[in-house]
Order: C-alpha cells, then structure tokens, then sequence
C-alpha cells in the first residue's frame, strides 16, 4: 500500500495519502473528502495478528465501477465530474497553491511567485505600489511552498496594529490558521503549550508584534525555535534611522537572515526611505552582498542577480505591462477651498503672534531648546487650524508652570510630522506646549486664557472650514459617493461627525455618520466598519489610526483631507484605503481641502504636498518625503515664521524649502531608475497566462463554479435569482419555508444571519454588498461533497449521476467517454513524495477490445462531455448502452499497466506535469533536475457516458 492506494477501514474506502510524519501513522482520506477530512491511523493497532475486530483492519481496496442501474442523462455525468474537480486541492498542475487559495488573484500578482519558484531558497524584496495587493502576493507563496512540503511553520513580523488583519487574511484567503503573538496573547498561548515544547515550535504559523518579539527578553527563545519562513512587513521600518527601536528591530531581522536556508519576504511599498545606508542594510538582508554594492552605479550581472529577489512596479507598469483591462480605479483629484470667518481670522491671528514671540525667543538657545520651540509652536498652529474644539482642548490642557525633561527628540516631533514609521497619534499634542524651559509670566498666563475664550466662542456657523465640508459632504452622497472624511485630531473628528450627522439628516435621512478613533479599539472599529457598509448611505469620519491596517475599499469610494497631513506619505496611505486593488468602482474622488487665506494649509501645501503631487504625476507613483524630519520641520517654521505679512500672505525663507525639494528630487530620480530595472518585464504575462490556464483546467475557473453552483442549486431545490441591477450578483433565499426539499447537508452549509437573502458573487475583486464565492468556498464545497458522496453511495437517483447515455449528432460512432480521477506521485530528492491529483476526460469508439479501438486525448473528448441530445434513448436501452461498455472497461482497468491505454495516457500525462513542474522553476538545482511524476495505477473511474450517435430514419 503506497500513497495513493485505496484501502478498506471501519467499512468505508479511503484514500491513502503521503505525510512527512512517517511510521507508525498512516494518513487516510474519505474518497469524497478534501485535506480537512484526513485522519491519522496507528498501523500497528489496526494490523495486529488476530485482530478479532475486522472493521479495524487497513485492507487493500479498489474503487468500484458505476452501477449500470444509475443511469441518467449528460447533464448529470457533467455535474459529476463539476463537483469532483472542484474538492481537488492537491491538483496536478505547477500552481499547487491554487487548490487552497479563496481568492482569484490578477495576472501580476503571481510575479513574485514565479520569482520565488526559481530561487532555492526564497529572499525577495516586493516593494510594488501601496494598493495592489502585497499581501496576496506574498500569501501566494507562502501557500505555494506550504503546499510543495518546502515549510512546516512560518511567521509574519509586522506593527503590532497590522497583526489582526494579517491573522485575517492567512485564514480568509489562504487557509492558514494562525496566533497573533504578542504581550496581550502570549500568556493565553503559552498555557496551552504541551511541556516539553516552546510557543514557537507548537504554533506553526505565527503573526506576531514586531515591537513585541524584538526585544532581548522575547528574541532568544524565539530564534531558538524560528520557522523555515519568515514575512518582514513594513520591512521599511526596520532599517534606518538611530532610533533604539529600528535597532533592536534591525538586529532582529538580521539575525534571521543570516540562517541562508531561510526563506524571507519582505513587504514594503516605501524601500527608499531617503536615507541610502538604510536601503542598502535592507537590501543586505536578502544577501550581505548587496548591502556593499553600490546601487546608483550597479554593474550589469550585479543588476542581473539583484533582480532576481528584488520587484518594484507602479501601477502603470503592471496595467501597461499586465492586464488587458484596467485593474485599479482612476484616482481624480479635486482641489476644494474655504476661507477663515473674520472670528476665525482674528482668532489665528492672536495665536500666530503668540507662536511667533515663542520662536523668536528661542533663537538664543541651545539647538534642542530651539527645536523644541520650534515644534510647539508648529503644535499649536496646527490645533488652531483643525478645529475650535481642538484648539479649546488643546489650550484647556495647558499644565500651568511644569518644566518636563525632553529625552526623546524624535519621539516629539512625532507629535508635529507624523512619521510613517510610527503608529498614527490622534491625541493633541499638549505635552509640548508644557515643555518651555520656563513659568509662564502672568502676562502669558492672561493671553491663554483669553486665547481659550476666543476658541470656544467660535460656533458651528462662524466655522467656514466645517461649513464647507458639509457642502462637500452632501455633494458626494448626491452623486453616488461614500466618503471617508480624515481628520487629524480626536476633537476635530468628533466635532465634525456631529455637524455632518445633523446636517445631513434633512436630505439623508437613512445617511448613517460613524466616526472612529484611536479611543476605539482595532477590534470594535472592524465590527462597526462591517456594520455600516450594509448601509445604504454611509459617511465615515476618521483620523489617522485607520490610515493603516484596514482596508475599505469594499465600501467608500471618496475620500476628503479634512486636516491635510504633513507627511506626505500619509497621505497616499490614507488615499490607498480605498483606492487599492479590489476597489468596484472605476473611479475614486479625492479632495483637498484647504483654507484660502490659511497660511498653515498654504505653507504644507508649498512645501510639501505640491511637490509630492508633481512627482506622483511625472512618475506614476508617489516617493516618500526625505527622511530626515528636522530639515522637514525646519522647512516649515522657516516658511511660517522666517518674515513679515503683507497682504495676509507670509513671504517665505526659501534656503531650507530649496534644499529639502532639492533632495526630494534626487530620490524621484532614484525611484524612476529602480521601477525601470526592477519591474520584471523580462517575465512575460503570456508565461503566467499559460500556467494558469493549465491550473484552470484542472481546478475550474470562476465561470466553471458559477456553472456548477447554479446548476447544482436548481437541482437540490434551492431558489437562486439573478440581481437585475448588477452584474454577476445572485440571491440565494435562506428562510426556513423556501428551504424545506433542500437536504439537511446543504441547509447546513449556508450562511447563519443573512436574513432570509444571501447575496453572492462568483466575480472577484466582490461588487458591493455581495459575498465571493470561489472554489473554496465552504457553502461550495459542501455542494460538490454532497453530489459526490451521493454518487458514490449508489443512491437510488442521484443528482450528480455516475453513468448516462445519450443519443446525439456530435458523434458518428459509439463512443464511451470515461470520467478519471488520476493520482499522481511527485517524487522530490531528500523530500517526501507529494499527492497531486486530477480528474480527465478520454474515451473510445465502437465496441470490441478496449485495448484495440481507437482512444480519444482529453482535449478530444472533454468537449463530448456537453454534448446536446438529439432524441430521447429509453432507459431499458441506456442501461444496455452503459452495461455493454462496462464490460469493456472492467477488464482494462484490471489488466496490469503495461500495454494498456488508460496507463499511457496517465504516463503521458505524468510528462506533461514535469515539464511544467521544471519549467515554472527553472532552476539547475538537483531538487528540481530530480523531480519525477509518476502516475498511480489503476485510476478511479468516476463516471461512465455513452454517446450513440443519431441515425437520420
């Protein structure tokens, strides 16, 4: 009994199937049942001499032939072999990932992978746009090396905020069942870890907290026990910078990498974070080679090997270079506008001399003292342009006379430039007005206060900015919009919510405003987000802390800057929360909201954001901002405070704005020579194309799935009705009445809560308010086990029949085509053998010796499979029909391999598939030079349709 054999247990046929575990347990699969149905047996209870218990016995078996009394008609067999394909998972083609991945990725996304197939061991660096879909890139491999028995364990180090969504993801789309490692999760763990073992040997695929896992303390054990394959994301953040943070992280990572039979992906949309020697250490880690090379001057066979672990696309490249149709939505940018109420102008005014009198006294003082000023005056003006509120709030907190010690300079400039290295902070930044090295004087005291009572007597009406973004607001719900609205402070989100939530209920009133923070945690914001996306007019008001780890484009299609951010970076992530891969609607708004006469929007909009926006154009893709946060900071005190007013307009100081823009070019410059060199164009869309095709017809396609669910449906008595309004959107009715002929199995299989209407998709990126169903998908999965099982158990009528006979003008003699479920060995060098299985269709004409008529290929005989009838056939000549023909196949199928048909056409099929195998990796190595196929013999023999051709009377 070898792997693939079909043996007898406890009155039931299974299928024995190889596992890396070895003796004494042997793996068993139910014959209608997928990798979740194995079971582990101890062969030496169950072989025992004189085992009393027959049942408990592993006896060799072979699978039954169709019974001639179950004869029904094409549409039945057809339905068969739907069914048994798609509860495949160990398919026969290159692509062994495809069998377990619920998700249909796009042509490009499969780039990385056939990058990693032709590598030994896996270093890439996948630094492809914000928005197009990293993650499935870098789970497709990870499937793909789970699936080929390459890695046991893995682990995903990645900012504590992202570690949810990354547990969410490996099981949703990727069937991989991961712990979330972290100071809030380990103590649950490690109580369930058996003695004897550590929670990083137990678990096999971990999402643990980068910030969690890089200290001393949690490092060692953690190295101790690392899996074979480990994702860096956000890999940015791990070099760079002089922080004791990146070190530790750094430290870790490298220590990883060092181990070169590792397999490492690291993910990041930002590589260049405009600092060189941080780029070069992050290259480094792939191979310490890199990080010596000099990467604006690489020779060619350096540039050669270099990309073969390093891929950076725009989504201009990949739509050019990639897709037949656009993949991504258009982004169109809208400049909207605002000017100050003469309140709010005066008010600013009051502050904007207060901030002043702060740099200017400063400018004796050390430069950290001087810095700091810097920062808390920046601080305030931008409280004072959010919002009143924030502005009151800030000003109210205000700790009279308490010196605090500044130790950490770059953790407070964070509270002015936010830094895409650290998670958004939402809270107003009072610490730093409390940071004057000195009391306040009375006088200063008596301006606060009289500051205060100016921002709190702005109302809602004297308000122009918060007045607009109603207007905004209600223009984008007229046209069919559902907008995010990005504030910068918890006060100025909260106030803006209640304006929009009053003011919109006269036209909207089923408009639903939710507004989420980071007082909120990650947890209840997912919930609530789901929540809201079944409305049908939706607004949600954000500040920065869903800028990262969400996702929402599956439900808002605008955005609008409430606060502009002054990291250019954030604002692309901001944007690429809805504007990403996945998106439905082909077009996404984007607004930019900023004040007139505001001198804070105008110098961040100069300095900043013009800059950004113009290289984004010129290139396709945005750059991240230089680095280095104090010239940043520098840039902007300079443009608000280096000269007088004249005309309510600054004149800036244009030394440190030039050189930060100067800079900022020669990244650009940088970003467009690497998008050049390491898009991958020598890997060709026609390549990817075929193999995919091949895995299509064997697995089933989208279109094959729609096919067989709503086929199967109609059958089973389940009422499913197309949406007229949106295309490839069905509804399947899920109360109780309309459910009670459909079987017990499949009631079971449907989605609890959907409130009498389930609403489907078999199209992915998922339209709205639909849900994907694919291959994997449990509800069909349930449908083919149940079809199948059925058929095997020799009911009475089958839905899904194992034999039929039709009469038919498609054929000009009696032909039998025979529906095979082959298994195949895939023998690797040092490595255990793989199952991959397939379901074919060949056949034969005319009757005789089964050994001696002529035989069709599968490409021959699979368009047989739907042949139209052209009258009817009794049933007393259908059962003669497939009687007769089973007696020529019953002793084909006995007969030993050599010689025989059916063997030469799995032994051919066995060359194809290692071809395939060899030439997806194209590698030299000797796993791959000694890979064989081998076909297991004799295969199962599904179904039986006899097509007799139509005789003109």
């Amino acid at each position: 009994m070898t792997p693939g054999s079909i043996v007898r247990f406890r009155n039931r046929d299974w299928v024995l199937v190889p596992s890396d575990v070895g003796e004494p347990l042997l793996w068993l699969r139910p014959l209608a049942g997928t990798t979740e149905d194995i079971v582990a047996v101890d062969r030496r209870l169950c072989n025992l001499v004189g085992c009393a218990i027959p049942t408990e016995q592993i006896q060799p078996s072979q699978f039954p032939l169709p019974d001639v009394q179950q004869v029904a008609d094409a549409q039945s067999v057809h339905l068969l072999w739907q069914a048994a394909r798609l509860l495949l998972r160990e398919g026969a083609t290159p692509f062994r990932s495809l069998g377990r991945v619920s998700v249909r990725p796009r042509t490009y996304q499969f780039v990385p992978l056939m990058m990693a197939l032709r590598l030994d061991f896996v270093r890439l660096l996948i630094a492809d746009d914000v928005g197009v879909g990293k993650t499935v890139e870098a789970g497709l491999i990870v499937r793909e090396l789970w699936d080929r028995g390459e890695v046991r364990r893995l682990a995903v180090l990645c900012p504590p905020y992202l570690c949810d969504w990354w547990q969410k993801e490996l099981k949703e789309k990727f069937h991989l069942d991961g712990v979330v490692i972290g100071s809030g999760t380990i103590g649950h763990l490690e109580r369930q870890v058996p003695p004897g073992r550590t929670l990083y040997e137990h678990y096999p695929v971990q999402v643990i907290s980068i910030d969690f896992i890089k200290h001393p303390r949690n490092r060692s054990s953690f190295l101790l026990k690392a899996p074979e394959l480990v994702i860096v994301d956000e890999a940015h953040g791990v070099t760079g910078g002089s922080t004791a943070d990146r070190h530790l992280r750094y430290e870790l990572v490298q220590e990883l990498a060092s181990d070169p039979q590792r397999h490492l992906l690291l993910l990041t949309a930002t590589p260049h974070s405009g600092i060189p020697e941080a780029f070069q250490r992050l290259l480094g880690l792939l191979d310490r080679r890199f990080e010596t090379w000099k990467f604006t001057a690489l020779e060619e066979p350096q540039r050669i090997e270099l990309a073969r672990h390093f891929v950076q696309r725009t989504r201009r490249d990949i739509e050019r270079d990639w897709e037949d149709r656009p993949c991504f939505p258009q982004r169109e940018p809208v400049d909207a506008t605002y000017s100050l109420s003469p309140e709010y102008r005066e008010f600013f005014e009051r502050v904007y001399d207060f901030c002043t009198e702060i740099i200017r006294s400063g400018e004796s003082l050390q430069e950290h003292r001087r810095r700091l000023r810097w920062w808390s005056a920046l601080a305030l003006l931008r409280c004072v342009m959010s919002s009143p509120r924030a502005a009151r709030v800030a000003l109210e907190m205000r700790r009279q006379g308490e010196n605090l010690a500044c130790d950490d300079s770059e953790e407070d400039i964070g509270y002015v430039y936010e830094s895409t290295d650290r998670r958004p902070n939402d809270e107003l930044p009072t610490p730093l007005l409390d940071r004057l090295e000195s009391e306040p004087s009375r006088s200063e005291r008596g301006r606060l206060l009289h500051l205060r009572q100016r921002a709190a007597g702005i109302t809602p009406l004297q308000d122009h900015k918060l007045r607009g973004c109603v207007e905004q607001v209600r223009k984008l719900l007229r046209e069919g919009y559902h907008p995010v609205i990005w504030c910068y402070y918890v006060e100025t989100a909260e106030y803006v919510a209640e304006a929009l939530h009053q003011d919109l209920a006269r036209e909207f009133p089923e408009a639903q405003v939710l507004c989420l923070t980071g007082r909120v945690g990650e947890e209840e914001r997912r919930l609530r987000i789901a929540e809201l996306m079944q409305r049908p007019r939706r607004v949600l008001v954000a500040t920065d802390c869903l800028s990262e780890g969400i996702n929402l484009q599956e439900g808002f299609n605008a955005v609008l800057h409430y606060d502009l951010p002054w990291n250019p970076n954030r604002l692309e992530q901001r944007e690429g929360r809805v504007d990403r891969y996945g998106q439905q609607t082909q077009k996404v708004k984007v607004i930019r909201y900023y004040g007139r006469d505001n001198p804070v929007d105008g110098a961040v909009i100069r300095v900043l954001l013009e800059k950004a926006h113009q290289i984004r154009q010129t290139l396709g893709t945005y750059v991240p901002i230089p680095e280095a946060e104090p010239r940043v900071v520098e840039a902007l005190v300079n443009a608000l405070f280096s000269g007088r007013q004249r005309q309510n307009e600054l004149l800036f100081s244009e030394s440190a704005v030039q050189e930060l823009h100067r800079q900022w070019d020669i990244d650009a410059e940088r970003e467009r020579e690497n998008r050049t060199r390491f898009a991958q164009r020598a890997l060709k869309p026609e390549e990817v194309q075929r193999e995919l095709e091949a895995t299509d017809q064997v697995l089933g396609d989208p279109q094959a799935v729609r096919n067989f669910v709503l086929l199967a449906c109609q059958k089973l008595n389940l009422p499913v009705e197309r949406d007229r309004r949106q295309q490839d959107v069905w509804h399947v009715t899920t109360h109780a009445p309309a459910l009670a002929r459909v079987p017990e199995a499949i009631r079971g299989a449907l989605p609890a809560g959907s409130q009498g209407r389930w609403t489907i998709t078999f199209t992915s990126p998922t339209p709205e308010g639909a849900e994907y169903v694919g291959r994997n998908h449990p509800f069909v999965t349930a449908l083919a086990r149940y079809l199948l099982e059925q058929a095997l158990d020799q009911t009475a009528s089958p839905v899904a029949a194992r034999c039929g006979a039709i009469r038919t003008r498609q054929v000009q003699r009696l032909t039998a085509l025979l529906l095979l479920r082959a298994r195949f060995q895939l023998i690797q060098p040092r490595r255990s053998p793989l199952l991959a299985e397939e379901v074919l269709v060949t056949g034969f004409a005319g009757f005789g010796n089964a050994q001696e008529v002529p035989w069709l290929t599968p490409d021959q005989a699979l368009p047989l499979l739907t042949a139209e009838p052209s009258a009817n056939l009794p049933d007393a000549e259908k059962k003669e029909l497939v009687a007769g023909m089973l007696d020529q196949i019953r002793p084909l199928v006995q007969a030993p391999p050599d010689g025989n048909p059916l063997y030469a056409l799995l032994q051919e099929r066995a060359q194809e598939l290692r071809e395939a195998h060899r030439r997806i990796r194209q590698s030299v190595s000797e796993r791959v030079r000694g890979l064989e196929v081998q076909p297991y013999w004799p295969p199962d023999i599904l179904g039986l349709l006899v097509l007799q051709p139509h005789v003109e009377v």
